[in-house]
Parts: structure tokens; sequence; C-alpha cells
């Protein structure tokens, strides 16, 4: 049963991941973007719509990623070559993709992803990691989407710590004036994360259309893109502690549909606020815990002026 439940866990958690490590991305480079639901519905209608017509899952994946990519874009004109306020331009990048997924949704309904990429999404277990006991069960026997989740974790870890071009990226969000002087393209490393991240939301909008339902439904993200922005300062901007911040968010959000099997007299609405519960004490948590350790890149959400430097 604990199996059973931490498996299913994981597959929740895994739309948070990608959400989490794109959100982190963008705040590396200095930008606040609250646009994350935005993006991740507008990455699940393209990536459904884009399955129906072609029933190609590479195309799928590609085109939900391009469409994030899409609405990051648009926050990152506002934001870095405007200068707009970054807070306003997240949220109304917000609306901007839940008006935008329910256009190209609104003929949607009821229509399911067909047979054989449902097939192309299946549970594979991986050669001998896989037959790990326990530990195989929860995380090696699980569809490709996940697979690429903990790659794209560690990837991202490597990248931001051990490569010259993540180093430049610290540097643009700790500190954009000295990264500026020191001959580092600010505007450049700021718009191609921030496109990057968009991508990562998009990609884990199309983890819910086409694998996790899999069928459209309207604002089929339910508030994810929220839970993930909170996340992002629980795992202390960290892409490896990602995983498991998403992951135990995962198990919030499916166990209502546990403790129904038990009978328990809850009601189902104090279930469904569980993890939007936890997520406010993760905040208030967070914030107690007053360290540089927690603390966020120095520069996000503040303009850069190259004049004023």
């Amino acid at each position: 049963m604990l199996t059973l439940f931490l498996t299913a866990a994981v597959v929740a958690g895994t739309p948070l991941l990608f959400a989490i490590l794109g959100e982190i991305i963008t705040e590396k480079s200095g930008k606040l973007n609250l646009g994350v639901e935005g993006m991740m519905l507008m990455g699940a209608v393209i990536g459904f719509k884009v399955g129906l017509a072609t029933g190609n899952p590479y195309l799928s994946i590609f085109a939900a990623m391009l469409s994030g990519a899409f609405g990051a874009s648009i926050f990152a004109f506002l934001t870095i070559t405007l200068r707009a306020n970054q807070v306003v331009a997240g949220l109304s990048l917000t609306i901007f993709g839940t008006g935008f997924s329910s256009f190209l949704g609104q003929n949607l309904m009821g229509k399911v992803i067909a047979d054989p990429m449902k097939k192309f999404f299946v549970e594979t277990p991986l050669p001998i990691l896989g037959n790990i006991p326990f530990i195989g069960e929860i995380f090696f026997r699980q569809g490709i989407f996940v697979y690429i989740g903990y790659v794209l974790a560690i990837l991202t870890g490597v990248y931001l710590y051990r490569t010259r071009m993540g180093l430049n990226l610290l540097a643009v969000g700790e500190n954009t004036a000295a990264a500026d002087a020191a001959g580092i393209s600010v505007s450049l490393y700021q718009y191609i994360h921030t496109l990057a991240g968009g991508a990562f939301c998009g990609l884990g909008g199309a983890y819910l259309s086409l694998v996790y339902i899999p069928s459209w439904q309207e604002n089929v993200s339910a508030g994810r893109g929220w839970i993930a922005i909170a996340l992002v300062i629980f795992s202390k901007w960290n892409p490896y502690r990602a995983i498991y911040a998403a992951f135990l968010f995962g198990g919030l959000d499916i166990i209502g549909f546990r403790l129904q099997k038990f009978d328990i007299n809850f009601s189902q609405y104090i279930i469904d606020m569980l993890p939007y519960v936890f997520t406010t004490l993760v905040l208030v948590l967070v914030s107690i815990r007053d360290s540089k350790e927690n603390a966020p890149p120095a520069e996000l959400g503040n303009p850069y002026f190259r004049e004023e430097r």
C-alpha cells in the first residue's frame, strides 16, 4: 500500500517538478515570473492539440515547450526590454495563458489521446534500477516523462553549479551590475533563461494533458503553477531539492483519493485544501528561518538600468 502511494506521488509531483525547475532557472537570472500557471496551461493545450492532430509524442512535447517559451517571451520582452513591473507582467501572463487555453480548448472537451500515444508514455521499468526493492518500484518503474524530470533536475543542477554559463547566470542574479561590468551580456542571459524556464513550464503542462489525465479538461493545471512558485522557495532555489519538494506535494495532492478507500469521514473540501495549506506553512517557516542559504537571488525582481550602474 505504501509503495503504491509513493509511486503515485511521484507521478503527481512530476508536473510540479518541471514547473519548479523552470521557475528556478528564471529566478536565478533575477526575473520573478509569476506566470507559471499560464505557461503550463499554454503548454497543456498546445501539446494536446498537436497530439490529437499528429499522433506524434515528440512533436507534442516540442510544441508544448515552444508554447511555454512563447508565453515566457512575452514576459521577457515586457520586463527586460521595456523594464515593466515583473509582478504585474507575470500576473498578466497567467491571465493570458488561462484565456489562451480556454479559447483553444473549447472544442477539445471530451476528446482523448489516441492509444498509440498512450502506449508511448506507459510505465517502462529501467534495467537493473527497476529491480531494486522498494526504491526501484517507486522511482524506476515509471513513464518516460518522469525519467525526463529526473534528468532535467540533475542537468539543471550541474549546469548552474558546474559550468561557466551557469556560474555567469548566478552572477547575473546576485549582482547584475557587477556581471555587466565583467563583460557578461545581462539581457542575453536573462532572455535565454526566461525562455528556457517557460519551456520547462510548458513541458509540465503537456504532462498533465497528455499523460496524467490524458484528456482535455478546463483549467487542467488546477493551481499547480502557484504551488510551484511557492515550492521554489521551499527548495531554496536548488534543483536537487526541487525533486523531493515536488514529490512531497504530489503526495499531498493525491492523499484525498487514498483516504477515500478507508472510509474516513473527512470533508473532501478540507482534503482539497491540504496542498495549499501546507504551501502556506512552508512559506511561513522558510521566512522565519532567515539565513543566506534560504535567501533568493539578490537581484530578484529588480529592474536593471545599465545607465545607473
